[in-house]
């Protein structure tokens, strides 16, 4: 079995990786998956950097 179909592997991601998951109008996520593509950025990668910049204030 290898380590990322383990379900040790699965029990530790699940203690450092929380979801955050909101519902949000389809026009505004479209407009912003757009956006993320030009910049080459993922949705991801995209919210880390906000909530770095809230937590930073």
């Amino acid at each position: 079995m290898t380590p990322s179909n383990s379900p040790e592997y699965y029990r530790k991601r699940r203690e450092t990786i929380g979801q955050f998951s909101v519902p949000v109008a389809r026009d505004k996520l479209n407009a912003l998956t757009e956006k993320l593509k030009t910049k080459q950025k993922t949705k991801t990668q995209w919210l880390n950097e906000k909530i770095d910049e809230e937590l930073s204030e």
